[in-house]
């Protein structure tokens, strides 16, 4: 990685060097059912557990919406929710927090954030766009529900799974730390 690459989503006083992060580049299926190319920048430490996973929902034929890296929203995971865009590492707090995401390590995914919304302990979410998809179990595309494969594959490599958190449930992140 260079400095380049993560000009938006990194700055000094990050908890994690740009050294320390990879940018991979992984075939998906999208909704169209056709296969396309993503890419995530991830911690250089999860970066081959990540990419099993990712060949295991290719085999499930798991659709993913678009992945970019986020600096092609300059950093903003707001409008890279709005894109429904599955991302991984950026220089933030965590939400509702000033401790830092676990995706300023580098150690978490965000997946199809528009069928797998942040909710709210009320039942709400930021994103309008989102709201059909609030409740599970939900049997429709790219959604992730307790227990199933994609929770699974994760758990796989000891990762934990934000719809599992008691009061707001983050139904699209995933992290090594669970949190």
């Amino acid at each position: 990685m260079t400095r380049d690459q993560v000009r938006y989503s990194w700055r000094p006083g990050c908890p994690v060097q740009v050294s320390d992060l990879r940018m991979i580049t992984m075939t998906h299926w999208g909704f169209d059912d056709k296969v396309h190319t993503g890419r995530l920048v991830v911690n250089k430490d999860v970066a081959d557990d990540l990419v099993s996973v990712f060949k295991r929902l290719y085999g499930y034929r798991f659709p993913i919406r678009k992945m970019e890296p986020i600096d092609a929203y300059k950093g903003s995971d707001f409008d890279s929710i709005e894109a429904n865009n599955t991302s991984a590492f950026n220089c933030r707090a965590a939400t509702g927090s000033t401790s830092w995401s676990e995706h300023a390590y580098g150690r978490a995914i965000d997946i199809n954030p528009r069928e797998n919304p942040y909710v709210y302990a009320d039942g709400s979410n930021a994103h309008r766009n989102a709201d059909a998809y609030v409740k599970r179990p939900l049997d429709k595309p790219g959604v992730i529900n307790p227990g199933d494969r994609v929770v699974r594959a994760f758990e796989s490599i000891g990762w934990g799974w934000g719809g599992y958190w008691s009061g707001a449930k983050d139904l699209q992140h995933f992290s090594k730390s669970g949190r």
